[in-house]
């Protein structure tokens, strides 16, 4: 149980990385929609729960930026002889920042929409005894000062299934 948190967020980070990850869609939006964002870079992917102020302080943030982290597991032992039978809530932060504050919330939900559709294509086993059913929330927070000057931050929050031993 001590490394489920971390082999989750780690696949999860490749899932978003991957060759049909966020850039491979957030591409496919561009064209349907005719709009130009910036691209999304597998460095700015991390797999990491920290505050904005704390990211912008302790290193060069290039934004957007997804973090991917475990808010929370909860082993319900529904197999009673696996030692990791239960959930882990997930959490896939997109920010986004510029110097101006025109489109800064339609760009945030072109990046969530990423990952949904990302998350919909990845629906069912994951491997390493790691199911994704498909369900999920998204929180938009209001803009604030950070960044390149105002920041906003949406967050993609869902379960997955583990069973391992």
């Amino acid at each position: 149980m001590i490394f489920v948190a971390g082999v989750v967020t780690e696949k999860l980070t490749s899932i978003l990385t991957g060759e049909s990850g966020v850039t491979a869609t957030l591409s496919a939006i561009e064209d349907l929609k005719g709009v130009n964002t910036p691209p999304l870079h597998d460095p700015q992917v991390i797999g990491q729960n920290v505050s904005p102020e704390l990211a912008e302080h302790s290193s060069v943030s290039k934004y957007p930026l997804l973090y991917v982290y475990c808010t929370k597991l909860l082993n319900t032992l529904r197999e009673k002889f696996r030692r990791f039978s239960g959930e882990a809530q997930m959490t896939v932060e997109v920010r986004v920042s510029q110097d101006r504050l025109d489109a800064l919330e339609a760009r945030v939900q072109l990046y969530v929409d990423a990952v949904i559709q990302v998350l919909d294509q990845n629906r069912g086993d994951w491997g390493d005894g790691i199911f994704y059913g498909g369900t999920y929330e998204v929180t938009y927070g209001a803009v604030k000062h950070g960044g390149r000057n105002f920041m906003q931050i949406a967050k993609v929050a869902f379960a997955v299934d583990i069973s391992v031993n």
